[in-house]
């Protein structure tokens, strides 16, 4: 045994343990009772973090888990089997003394309980379930996360993340049985929404609107431990899903930068590219290479490349800006809003001069979207201080600054307020 059951590695475990463990209970529970998989996930977990304050982490901690839902499991099955049905297919399996043993320990192998993982995915990703709460279900079946860890997420209530994931359960409930991601037509009829629910659950972690902070690391790392499972099935390692993947990791690498020793964020600009993971972007190019087997285009495919146009460059002033740009012209034939928009109007600034920028940031369509968006105003502000329009910058500064979602936006747009007021400061590039 290892010393010490602490929290956060019991959270860690709980982190990766509790999709895996809850989708192989709905698989022999059914679907219907996935509540009961979701108390006896709960009631393993609790059990461990007594027995670890005690003894210590067991050799195997992932292993010790699953073995404790699985005598949890045998025990709900012989206490409840008069009382409740469980998975069509199963049921008379488990009603028997002598089957039920043998069927529950074939379900908790390996290779089943990867499977069951996929289908559980692919479950929360039902065209029945809104777009939204399918990231919801995901983060609370599948990466452990709590109601009120959601709502964070979300930036929304915890009454009506409550709701909207005691809804979408109940949709579940009604489908009878988990998805089948053996049938190759099906599994691709679904692989889509399971790729946008996965985009938009790192893209929240990464750069989402959250109260309390700019990044949540942890949504990232779900994210991409999540979409590896995907390519790690025969039908789910599509050229999107490899885009998709590569996407995440050339954009995770660049996290260990992007605030500084004080807790301030960095811009592209500033931040020091030798604290970029070299591994996560020797990952993230194999994936992209490896996405261009098909013939398939996706917008994952233009935003990796584009995070690997960053990837590259030894610094901002090296950067391929012209190519960033026609990225992004292609990023908005294929995938148009103003978010990107603005971006491709950034890039623009950086490859023609801060004139061409204003230019390209007055031609958006939509921007009334922007208006609550600080990256926005705060983009304006920067071609007009880059130009020495120092008035218009600050006007534009405390739009941006009026606008941020959390303190670490709102430090770092203070701080480009601050230094456009004074007339000391150099010019901002």
């Amino acid at each position: 045994m290892d010393g010490g059951g602490s929290a956060a590695t019991i959270d860690h475990l709980f982190r990766r343990q509790h999709g895996r463990m809850v989708a192989v209970l709905t698989r022999i529970f059914g679907m219907h009772n996935l509540k009961l998989a979701e108390d006896v996930v709960q009631d393993a977990f609790c059990r461990a973090s007594e027995i670890w304050k005690v003894d210590g982490l067991p050799e195997n901690p992932p292993a010790w888990l699953m073995a404790a839902a699985k005598n949890r499991a045998l025990d709900a099955i012989r206490r409840e089997r008069t009382a409740r049905n469980f998975a069509p297919e199963l049921d008379r399996l488990l009603r028997s003394e002598w089957t039920v043993a043998p069927t529950v320990n074939e379900h908790f192998g390996a290779n089943a309980i990867r499977d069951d993982l996929l289908r559980m995915m692919f479950s929360c990703c039902a065209p029945a379930i809104s777009e939204e709460s399918q990231v919801a279900l995901i983060l609370n079946i599948l990466c452990g996360f709590g109601v009120d860890e959601v709502a964070g997420a979300f930036v929304s209530g915890h009454a009506a993340v409550e709701k909207r994931i005691a809804r979408a359960k109940k949709i579940l409930a009604a489908s009878g049985m988990l998805f089948e991601v053996n049938s190759a037509s099906e599994f691709a009829t679904r692989l889509p929404a399971v790729q946008r629910a996965l985009y938009l659950l790192f893209n929240e972690g990464y750069h989402g609107a959250c109260a309390e902070t700019a990044m949540r690391t942890e949504l990232c790392r779900e994210a991409i431990r999540l979409i590896r499972e995907v390519l790690a099935h025969p039908n789910g390692a599509a050229p999107a899903s490899f885009a998709l993947a590569a996407l995440m990791c050339l954009n995770a690498a660049r996290i260990p930068s992007r605030k500084d020793h004080s807790g301030n964020l960095q811009p592209l600009s500033d931040q020091d590219r030798s604290q970029w993971d070299r591994d996560l972007i020797a990952e993230g190019l194999r994936l992209l290479e490896h996405s261009a087997s098909g013939t398939e285009l996706s917008q994952y495919h233009v935003e990796a490349a584009i995070a690997a146009a960053h990837a590259n460059a030894p610094s901002t002033e090296a950067t391929d800006w012209r190519q960033v740009v026609s990225l992004y012209d292609m990023l908005m034939q294929i995938q148009p809003s103003p978010v990107v928009a603005l971006n491709r109007a950034i890039a623009v600034g950086q490859s023609e001069g801060p004139e061409r920028g204003l230019m390209a940031l007055d031609a958006i369509g939509g921007s009334e979207r922007l208006a609550r968006y600080p990256f926005y105003a705060a983009a304006r502000a920067d071609f007009e201080l880059r130009l020495g329009h120092r008035d218009a910058a600050r006007a534009h500064f405390g739009d941006a600054l009026a606008a941020a979602r959390n303190p670490d936006e709102k430090r770092y747009l203070a701080q480009r307020l601050a230094a456009c007021g004074d007339v000391s400061a150099p010019l901002q590039r």
